[in-house]
Order: C-alpha cells, then structure tokens, then sequence
C-alpha cells in the first residue's frame, strides 16, 4: 500500500472511529474529536511531540475567535430573553403582519429571535404563542408550528453569530459578512418553501392539536411593561449591519481609508457583538430596573449551555490541524480536488453523511469543515466562495433530521406527534431547508 492510499485510509478510519464512539459508545463528542485528533497522528507516523503541539494549535487557532464570539451572543441572547424582548419582538410581529398572515410572522419571528437566542431556547419561549393560535383560530397546531421551527431553523444553520457557522466560517477562512448576507440570500427562501408553504400543506395531512400533557404559562397579555420593539430590533440587528458594513468598506474603499479602518475595527464581528451585548446590559438591564449584580448573574448563567459547544468546536479545530499537519489534508485535497463533483456539492454531501449517522448539527459541521479545509488549500479557494461553502455545509448538516437529533424529539413532545408524524413533518421540513439552501448556493455561485 503507498503512502497516500494509507493516509486516506486513516482518514476513513479516523471518520469510522468518530462515529462508533459518538454512537455506539456513547463518547461526548469533545473527547472523541480529541481521541480521534491523537489516532490519526499515530496511524500517520507523526512524532508524538508533534501531535500534541497539533492539538494545542487546532484548539487555540479556533477557540480565540469562536471561545468570544458564542460567548458575547449567548450574554446578548439571555438579556433578550429576561428583558421580555423575545415576547415584545414576536407580540409585535404578529399584531403588524395580523391573525391571517400569523405563519409568515412566526416565520419572521423565528429567524430573528434565533440570532442571539438558542435554538431550542427560543423555541420554548414562543411555543406558547402556537397554542394560543391553535386554540383562538382552531387550525391544526402545525399549520403554525411548522413556519416557527423553520425560521428558527434557518437561522441556526446559516447565520451568524450562532455556533455552527461561526466555527464553519473560522475553519474555512470565510469572511463573516458575506457568510451573513449569503445566509440570508439562501437561507430566507428556504424557510418561505419549508416554513408557511410547507406548513399549510402538511398540517393539513396532520391534524394535531395541544398534547394533553403539555402546561405551559399562558401567552401575555400585556405588553406594556415590556421594551419597545424599535429597541429591540435595533439591538438584534445592529451587530449584523456593522458586520456587512466592514465587508461592504472592504470591497469599495482603500486599505488606508480612514473610514475603511473604523468600519474595519468595529466591524469585526467581536467588537460588533461586544458594542451589542454592552448596549443589551444597559438598555434591557440597568435602564430597566436591574441592579448591576443581577445582569452579572444573567450573563453569568448564560455561559453554562455554551462551554460544551465552544469544546466540541476546538476539539474540531484540532481535528482539521491534525488532518492537515498528518499529510492526510494534502491527500484527501488532492482527491477532492480531482472529484466530478463541484466543490459546494461535497461539501453539502459530507455534512449531509455525518448528520444522518450521528445527529448533532454543530458537530455535522464543525465535521464537514474539517475534511473541506484541505480542499480549500488545495484549489487555493479564496474570498465569496469560501463562505458559500459555510451555507453549502450548513444546508447538508440541517437536511434529514431524525430520531438521532434532539430537535427532532423537542418538537415531537411539544407538538404531541408520533415518531412516524415527526419524520413526515419536522424531517421533511429540515430537509427542504437543506435543498433550498444548496440549490440557493449553487445559483449564487453562478454569478460570481
């Protein structure tokens, strides 16, 4: 066997390896990236000395930039949501867009609460408000349930700054602004197709109402306690035009432009989420009554959910380092590389393989990013492309959610289906967001 064919062997079995022991052995996905980081440097022949330093340089070179950027939006995130701005933003929404367009306004609601806000947080939070529909209006519960999950979905996979394209973006090399507005290009017409069409079509094949076994607050009444909308959003929606205002000064402006540096430094997506979060302390916290220990409290609490995201996402930069210092990256670029297939196709396509088998969308992902790193180096891919690659990854790692996912088992209990309800509606739906958005890339990337 020459040297190439083993090391693409041992990137096969470094992926064979990963997955027994996040499925079979029930491994958290941190430890076994590590463990699996240390098996394809053995196999390799690296020296030991070297895989060590391989693994400290793969988790510092992804953990100083994603370690800040989750961190800041998860604070931003839990001011929102103590603050009563998740209820303002979507009692708002739905009062302007009126009871008959309700599924386009939690379409909308959805795919802007998940910005800062976890997905299965925000979900919890407005659940409330699709029971109150379903018993004001008498529609099936999906008929509302379905746009929701699909604007929150949308947003998890394709925008910054939540985890999984931020660490995409980081270990591709993507600029952030174009992952942004790219996101949105492909993101906001697959929730359209999977969200309020899709929705009206499948509630009518599956008519559920509120479980039985569901008690949840009833949905406020009186909003006047809480801030105002034009607050919110212009928090929510500050950090993300600073952003794209940094990538658009970057395309028209000279280097040594005056405006180009500031726009530069306060649009980079730390200092944009730190202006964010340090307004959201101010504005939803201390001007609303809280005392300054209670918004430490808040912020504080709001790290715990993100410490293991933020260590399986350095566990897969150590990953990527490994693959690539082995020599594994040379050779699996060059096979990439040398594929029929169009670059954003396999990317989609890897994403799309480690989701069916393991579940997890950020680990699908960080994954995916991993084995299309070397590809990158190889083709010497640079500038849009990259960060359509982020929305290609992401579309792939959002399609075919099933039993294995926990949003798949979140949406089952709190829409009272089946199993079998669950694949025909959820699964479905998560896979038409991943068709739309690759589709959505492919054209894009027509015009570039």
């Amino acid at each position: 066997m020459s040297h190439d064919t083993w090391l693409l062997v041992s990137a096969a079995l470094s992926i064979v390896v990963l997955l027994m022991l996040v499925i079979r052995w029930r491994m958290h996905a941190f430890v076994a990236l590590l463990l699996v980081s240390i098996v394809v440097g053995l196999i390799t022949g690296m020296p030991l000395g070297d895989i060590v330093d391989t693994i400290q340089a793969g988790m510092g070179g992804t953990l100083g930039f994603v370690a800040t950027v989750v961190g800041l939006g998860a604070m931003f995130g839990a001011m929102l949501e103590v603050s009563g701005g998740v209820d303002r933003l979507a009692s708002t929404l739905m009062r302007t867009f009126g009871e008959g367009r309700a599924q386009w306004a939690l379409s909308i609601a959805g795919f802007l609460i998940a910005i800062p806000v976890f997905l299965d947080v925000a979900f919890v939070i407005l659940v409330p408000l699709i029971y109150a529909l379903t018993r004001r209006t008498g529609k099936p519960l999906l008929f509302y349930g379905i746009p929701l999950v699909a604007g929150l979905g949308v947003t998890h996979g394709f925008i910054p700054p939540t985890p999984g394209p931020i660490a995409v973006a980081d270990l591709l090399g993507a600029n952030i602004g174009s992952v942004i507005l790219f996101g949105a290009i492909a993101g906001i017409p697959a929730m359209i197709v999977a969200g309020p069409i899709f929705g009206s079509f499948i509630s009518k094949r599956i008519q559920t109402g509120i479980p039985d076994y569901i008690e949840l607050p009833a949905v406020r009444d009186d909003y006047a306690d809480l801030p105002s909308f034009k607050m919110i959003f212009s928090i929510l929606i500050l950090p993300l035009v600073l952003i794209l205002l940094n990538t658009a000064s970057g395309m028209v402006l000279d280097e040594g432009n005056l405006v180009a540096q500031v726009l530069s430094f306060v649009g980079d997506p730390i200092v944009a989420l730190l202006i964010a979060t340090l307004l959201s302390f101010a504005a939803l916290g201390t001007k609303r009554g809280l005392s300054r220990d209670d918004v430490m409290k808040v912020a504080t609490k709001s790290l715990e959910p993100v410490g293991l995201i933020i260590l399986v996402t350095g566990a897969g930069g150590a990953f990527k380092q490994t693959l690539i210092d082995s020599g594994v990256g040379d050779v699996m670029g060059d096979m990439m590389a040398s594929s029929a297939l169009p670059p954003l196709v396999l990317a989609f396509l890897i994403a799309l393989g480690v989701r069916v088998i393991q579940g997890s969308l950020t680990v699908a992902m960080i994954t995916a990013a991993g084995l299309m790193a070397p590809l990158v180096e190889t083709m010497g891919l640079e500038g849009p492309i990259l960060a359509l690659m982020v929305i290609a990854i992401a579309s792939g790692a959002t399609a075919l959610s099933h039993v294995n996912d926990s949003g798949f088992w979140l949406v089952s209990r709190y829409f009272g289906l089946t199993e079998a309800q669950t694949l025909k509606s959820w699964t479905v739906m998560e896979t038409i967001i991943g068709i739309v958005g690759l589709l959505m890339c492919l054209l894009i990337a027509m015009f570039l």
